[in-house]
């Protein structure tokens, strides 16, 4: 098989570019890197538009010389693939689902994606405010989650079952009911859930803490354990 060898390769070039392209401007599709990430969507059964491998790795996908991959990746060096999917936006399910309402940072998007699997969310739906989940960092971040878990956008009254809002020092100590769906509301760590989200849901809880706050990823993921922990048998 001929590798690719220059970098103005035309594929190359808008991997480069589907890179540094906002959200809108990325016609629908997302770049995934290493080989966890792409064997994940293939676990999902999720595949590639495009699929690109180091010459000589033995990976499946067209074959690229190493040196012009890393200039296509944002990982740099060591890189020995890289894939193009089509984005997939879902509605919110249940029984549990995670709502993120300004939570800019990508990094804490993916990592919730990353948590709702690991604790069984049914899908995480994102409000006004939130970085792209199918950025790069939010898909590196999810650790493949982002194949796994449904993504939605999203307002409040779309949300599954008991809407419960997250809020520090406020309401009741976080608890779950066993059986219940619940969409669980978290915000950003500065600003929060706005008062008039937090009006709109059946209750408002909070995770006893010793500390000031936690950060978006970190509350969420408490909070995952302890209502998958309560409607656990």
């Amino acid at each position: 098989m001929t590798s690719i060898t220059s970098k103005h390769n035309d594929r190359l070039k808008e991997l480069r570019r589907l890179h540094r392209r906002r959200t809108r401007e990325r016609a629908g599709r997302f770049v995934a890197e290493g080989e966890d990430l792409l064997a994940a969507a293939d676990a999902a059964g999720w595949p590639a538009l495009e699929r690109f491998c180091a010459a000589g790795s033995g990976l499946p996908g067209m074959e690229v010389e190493p040196a012009r991959l890393a200039e296509a990746s944002e990982l740099g060096s060591g890189t020995r693939a890289i894939a193009v999917y089509e984005q997939r936006w879902g509605k919110p399910v249940g029984p549990l689902c995670v709502y993120l309402h300004g939570v800019a940072d990508p990094g804490n998007v993916g990592a919730v994606l990353r948590s709702a699997l690991a604790f069984g969310a049914g899908s995480v739906a994102l409000g006004p405010g939130c970085a792209d989940p199918f950025g790069p960092k939010a898909v590196r971040a999810s650790m493949g989650a982002i194949f796994a878990v449904a993504v939605a956008r999203c307002g409040v009254e779309e949300l599954p079952g008991e809407r419960v809002a997250l809020v520090a020092r406020e309401g009741e100590a976080l608890r779950g009911p066993a059986g219940a769906a619940v969409s669980l509301l978290v915000g950003a760590e500065r600003t929060g859930l706005p008062a008039e989200l937090v009006a709109a849901c059946d209750r408002v809880a909070h995770i006893p803490i010793g500390a000031e706050s936690l950060n978006a990823a970190m509350a969420a993921t408490v909070a995952l354990y302890e209502l998958n922990r309560m409607a656990a048998p």
